[in-house]
């Protein structure tokens, strides 16, 4: 209800056409029975005409209160939800990556979308729809009599017309539901894919464009369930208008035939009327809405629950970081990503400016978790983590994680043009930009090779491209974003000969100059590191240049070389 405040006038129309409605509605019966006892004590036609007239007055303003009531209670439901959905949405960008690690992509789509969607049908056609048909009901006389099969023909009477109305109905809403059906596919896939890809919208700082390219896409859903929401509330005051003249009619023929001292009684009449129009259609109805009820309570606590999560970076940093030197210090570092289970156990090391050191290691030593510090991807538990002297929590993290630019080893596209897989649609790196860069590293021909080359839709996690190809594109994403510091991440694992002599060529391009972070099982690769760090089970174990560390007889990194080049020459 909080967020109904933002749209507390239309709320309110909705709430007072709610009350109105059931009090026109009441008015209908007793309006009935003030004319019948008078036409048929007195007989007075006249009278008869004013009552006639007095519910007509009624049943206009029933269906002016019910377009108002459909209508605006509809409009209030969908722009809460929007702003909920753009809530959750927006919190989700901040959270940490070990949320991600604990809580599925498709778990949080379905409460972005489907838990949202039934949330709006709870506000809209639960909530209001049960009030107002409990406020029609308490007016009906609960009186049922035997009903008179020549009424029973007056009532149907409409029903032809209600059928072709119906029929109208249904071709206009199919091509609604068809747009409505097609923003939920656009809102699901560009959120799925966002949520997979957080790491790269948060490298890159593009929350706040990612954020609002997202606002468009909800605004079109908002925009298509509004449009059918416009034909519901033509359709429903029409069905209910022929309904009561139904009635009408019912009091017209019933009156003639009591005037007449005809067989039928006036409880008749009015029997048939309150359970035709005050009884049946509610009955049917308020069982759905119940359940609607129930999805919408178990779905608000499933999306509000992820909304009160408190899992964000802390941003309390003020320093800018432009133009960092890169020089890097970890000082008796700690981390775990679950408690008693700790990755580093307080490792201390020491990057200079313009320096490209390597990490290496086995699996599970504590590589990649280093990356993800340097970028505060996580929290650390104990220690300090410098940049350019400075604690990396004392920095602005948007600007921060500007300076720092990462190759992983599971290059993440998304499904759109290689030039906005590049540039994440940062209107200051221009396409002839990008073809320069790409010309310095040595890729733009194999760009240009491609259908439409730089234009080339690369499809879901860039499914047209092989492994090498993508890594490819992620070293120019990097390249281009000129970073301060440059972390690659196995980087040339997995990839062909070509592909691999490419990517050496890049790497050699687009380290020069600035501080790298170079993480490699292939050592093969890092033979001009500056300086090689070898870890095992989160320590570090030695340290130095290659020539320096085969030196050392029975040394780790030794052993690890003269391993790998056995089983190269095999």
């Amino acid at each position: 209800m909080g967020y109904a405040k933002k749209y507390k006038t239309k709320f309110w129309i909705a709430s007072i056409a709610t009350i109105l409605l059931a009090i026109f509605a009441a008015a209908s019966p007793v309006i009935l029975f003030k004319a019948i006892d008078d036409f048929t004590v007195h007989k007075n036609a006249t009278s008869l005409l004013y009552f006639t007239i007095a519910m007509l007055v009624v049943l206009i303003a029933q269906v002016i209160l019910q377009f108002t009531f459909i209508y605006y209670a509809n409009w209030v439901g969908q722009n809460i939800i929007k702003d909920i959905r753009a809530n959750i949405f927006k919190n989700i960008l901040q959270f940490k990556m070990s949320y991600f690690d604990n809580n599925s992509v498709g778990k949080l789509v379905t409460r972005v979308v489907s838990d949202i969607e039934t949330i709006a049908n709870f506000f809209s056609q639960g909530v209001f729809m049960i009030v107002s048909d409990i406020l029609k009901m308490l007016v009906v006389a609960v009186v049922m009599f035997v009903i008179n099969w020549k009424l029973a023909f007056i009532a149907l009477a409409v029903l032809p017309i209600l059928i072709y109305a119906t029929k109208l109905f249904q071709i206009a809403i199919k091509k609604t539901f068809q747009d409505v059906r097609n923003q939920v596919a656009n809102l699901n896939g560009f959120v799925q894919e966002r949520v997979t890809g957080m790491k790269i919208v948060q490298l890159f700082n593009r929350e706040k464009i990612e954020y609002e390219n997202f606002r468009s896409i909800n605004e079109k859903h908002k925009n298509a369930h509004v449009k059918t929401v416009w034909y519901y509330s033509i359709f429903f005051p029409i069905a209910e208008i022929l309904s009561s003249i139904a009635i009408g009619l019912i009091v017209w023929y019933g009156g003639l035939q009591v005037i007449g001292d005809k067989a039928i009684t006036v409880g008749a009449i009015i029997s048939f009327i309150q359970m035709a129009q005050m009884l049946f259609r509610p009955l049917r109805q308020i069982a759905d809405k119940f359940n609607q009820l129930q999805m919408g309570i178990v779905s608000g606590e499933r999306v509000f629950k992820v909304i009160d999560t408190e899992s964000a970076i802390n941003k309390s940093g003020t320093t800018i970081a432009d133009n960092l030197q890169g020089a890097i210090q970890f000082k008796k570092v700690h981390f775990s990503y679950l408690e008693g289970e700790e990755v580093l156990k307080g490792i201390s090391f020491d990057v200079k400016k313009g320096e490209t050191i390597a990490i290496v290691g086995s699996t599970g030593a504590g590589k990649s978790t280093i990356i993800n510090l340097i970028s505060r991807f996580y929290e650390i538990n104990g220690g300090e983590i410098l940049v350019d002297g400075i604690p990396v929590e004392a920095y602005d993290l948007d600007s921060l994680r500007d300076q720092v630019a990462v190759v992983l080893q599971d290059v993440f596209l998304f499904s759109d043009t290689i030039l906005n897989n590049i540039t994440l649609k940062n209107e200051k790196i221009s396409l002839q930009k990008v073809q320069e860069a790409a010309k310095q590293i040595g890729i733009h021909n194999f760009i240009e090779s491609l259908p439409n080359g730089y234009n080339y839709n690369v499809k879901e996690r860039g499914a047209m491209l092989s492994s090498g190809q993508r890594q490819l594109i992620a070293f120019l994403r990097a390249y281009v974003s000129q970073p301060s510091i440059l972390i690659l991440d196995e980087a040339t694992s997995s990839v062909d000969t070509e592909s691999e002599q490419m990517i050496q060529f890049a790497t050699d391009k687009i380290t020069k100059g600035r501080t790298s972070i170079v993480i490699a099982h292939r050592l093969a690769t890092i033979k001009k590191a500056d300086k090689i760090i070898v870890m095992d089970k989160g320590t570090i174990v030695e340290q130095g240049s290659h020539k320096e560390l085969l030196q050392k007889q029975g040394g780790y990194y030794k052993k690890l070389y003269e391993k790998q080049f056995s089983v190269a020459s095999m």
